[in-house]
């Protein structure tokens, strides 16, 4: 059984920056279409980014287009969100989760998300 463990979360400025990264243990990912998501306070947790297993298939939420980037790396079995121009609606659990159905993340793996705070 695989395991996903996000890190990297913490407290930063309005326009600031901040990279979280999701490692894999326990079987590889590298097949994996790889996904992040968020959970702001009080709210459903919304789709962010995604990347294909090849890594040169991306896809963004609009309200985070043009500031982050989402990258991975296959030999190491880690993918990372590297977060810019962070605006405090940002603040939220993040969460990174691998499926080996591109799109579909009922049956996925999850890691247990960590925390990105954006102070105005």
């Amino acid at each position: 059984q695989g395991q996903l463990v996000e890190s990297g979360g913490g407290l930063v400025q309005a326009g600031g920056s901040l990279r979280v990264s999701c490692a894999a243990s326990g079987r590889t990912f590298s097949r994996y279409e790889v996904g992040w998501f968020r959970q702001p306070p009080g709210k459903e947790r919304e789709f962010v980014a995604a990347i294909n297993w090849s890594g040169d298939g991306t896809s963004y939420a609009d309200s985070v287009k043009g500031r982050f980037t989402i990258s991975r790396n296959n030999a190491k079995n880690t993918v990372s969100l590297q977060m810019d121009s962070l605006k405090p609606e940002d603040t939220a659990v993040y969460y990174c989760a691998a499926t080996p159905v591109p799109g579909i993340y009922s049956s996925a793996f999850w890691g247990q998300g960590t925390q990105v705070t954006v102070s105005s």
